[in-house]
């Protein structure tokens, strides 16, 4: 490119959609949508998230799966119908789908973000002493599981050292339940030589209280770790905005 065009050259050299348009669309993109782009784009970088609002930060997700369209009035249905940039970014695809506009480069877009997000969480904590990166292990939970509509069970798995060497999905449930195999957590303890365990799962509903069935299920847990000389630390119920943690509560 020669020098004289070099003062056109927007702020950033990010300015440009770089995503493929998924239909074809003859013509330029109107020059207020071009314009709206680039002054969000350059405000994000020069301020960062906490210049935008979350509408603002959904539109800048919205740029890449659809290049040549205003998607401002998306984003506002998005979050809308969600609430929040968080039950957006986490939605179920089926859900997504139920709003106009929604197709598969949005989709993809948007679980790009939030499998991002997990993964850096999660960074954060695994080969970490527990004790020393409690708040982040707590931040992790809730970016992974606080805003899903069903229950998931994962079990922490931590070294003589207390050190969290892994992290798996136990099981995926309803609404309400989630079925959790006692045997099957021990089991795995051993065959990662661990030596203690800390439960997590989350209540759709937003209210960490612990329900009869959990309380069970933990008690089952405890004595099939205690029978192999596991030490289960600690239980936490993650809900909406708050958790809640058995050993904290003095359920166990």
């Amino acid at each position: 490119m020669g020098k004289n065009n070099s003062l056109a050259e927007p702020v950033f050299p990010f300015l440009h959609d770089e995503a493929v348009e998924t239909v074809p669309v003859s013509g330029k993109q109107p020059s207020y949508i071009v314009d709206h782009r680039q002054r969000l784009r350059a405000r994000f970088m020069q301020g960062g998230a906490g210049a935008l609002p979350d509408y603002e930060l959904l539109e800048l997700v919205l740029f890449r799966a659809i290049p040549r369209r205003d998607v401002k009035p998306l984003a506002h249905a998005l979050m809308d119908h969600f609430g929040d940039f968080n039950r957006v970014i986490t939605a179920p695809e089926a859900r997504l789908r139920d709003i106009s506009g929604i197709g598969d480069a949005v989709i993809v877009e948007l679980k790009i973000i939030e499998a991002a997000a997990h993964r850096l969480a999660r960074s954060k904590v695994m080969q970490q002493h527990v004790v020393s990166s409690w708040d982040a292990l707590l931040d992790y939970c809730h970016t992974t599981m606080a805003h899903r509509e069903t229950e998931q069970f994962r079990v922490l798995y931590l070294d003589r050292k207390n050190v969290i060497i892994g992290d798996e999905e136990q099981g995926k449930g309803t609404v309400d339940h989630v079925p959790v195999y006692p045997r099957e957590v021990a089991k795995r303890a051993l065959e990662l030589n661990a030596s203690a365990l800390i439960l997590v799962h989350n209540h759709p509903s937003g209210d960490p209280t612990p329900s009869q069935a959990d309380i069970d299920m933990t008690q089952q847990i405890l004595a099939a770790c205690t029978a192999l000389g596991l030490t289960l630390h600690d239980h936490l119920i993650i809900g909406k905005s708050r958790e809640l943690s058995f050993r904290s509560e003095g359920y166990l």
